[in-house]
């Protein structure tokens, strides 16, 4: 597999160490790729508000990655400029008691789309294939029945109309290492740096070992991982902004037709 391919094969088992988190496909010039993704912007602006006008369609979009890779930047740059009546985002922290106490998907559901609407995932279901294996915090034949807990949900969810686009965002962990000294040493990024950040960072390659099966197990033709390269973040915001327009394109979304005899419909004084 290519290290410049961004969506793997379903059939694919997927090895990170393939795909370069530096990798900036055409462009050297960081400038540019930011040219583009703001026309792209643009464009998904407009459509996302014939997308809300025309309520057939819903969007959800899922972000998992390792601390520091980007999830709220990215977040905040693609879809900052949209109808925030549009827009939901959800951010999957620590279960409750409550949700506990249900399955695990249980506190997932209520936050899909409707038509109309677009989504977005702060991490999400994944957690507990990744945290929860990594931890040890449920036996191993538990959390390996959920991949096809996982597929049948979100194959769900697509035949009810849902656009599924899942990306991991891709980062080296000597680019985690600069990242978390910037917010160490950055007093307005002081607030992000979480000691259990550095507990988490030794668990690295268990981390890695997890997501290559999160993203062979659960890559599927309704609900595509994208892998992201995202050492660099101009790039990251580029790949992610240009993939969602894609899609929306491909939705091919109409304006409602007005009502009947709009034309001569007497405004009154």
């Amino acid at each position: 597999m290519s290290k410049q391919a961004l969506v793997p094969k379903v059939e694919d088992k997927v090895h990170l160490d393939e795909f370069d988190p530096d990798y900036t496909g055409n462009y050297a010039d960081e400038d540019e790729a930011k040219r583009d993704r703001d026309k792209d912007l643009e464009k998904l602006r407009d459509l996302q508000e014939v997308f809300y006008a025309e309520q057939k369609h819903s969007l959800l979009v899922v972000f998992q990655a390792m601390d520091t890779a980007g999830k709220d930047g990215v977040i905040e740059h693609v879809f900052l400029g949209l109808n925030p009546q549009g827009v939901h985002v959800a951010s999957f922290k620590k279960p409750t008691e409550e949700e506990l106490g249900h399955d695990f998907l249980w506190r997932i559901h209520p936050h899909t789309p409707r038509k109309g609407m677009i989504s977005v995932f702060n991490r999400s279901h994944y957690e507990d294939v990744l945290v929860v294996r990594v931890h040890d915090l449920v036996p191993k034949k538990v959390w390996k029945k959920r991949y096809d807990h996982i597929n049948a949900f979100e194959e769900l969810l697509h035949d009810n109309g849902t656009t599924i686009l899942k990306f991991f965002l891709h980062i080296s962990k000597d680019e985690q290492k600069k990242r978390l000294e910037s917010r160490r040493d950055t007093p307005r990024k002081q607030w992000k740096f979480m000691l259990g950040d550095l507990e988490e960072r030794k668990l690295w390659d268990s981390y890695m070992e997890a997501y290559e099966d999160v993203l062979s197990k659960t890559n599927t033709d309704y609900a595509p991982w994208h892998i992201v390269p995202a050492n660099n973040k101009w790039y990251r915001d580029y790949i992610v902004t240009k993939t969602i327009l894609d899609a929306m394109e491909e939705m091919k979304c109409e304006y409602p037709k007005p009502a009947e005899n709009i034309a001569g419909i007497v405004i009154p004084d």
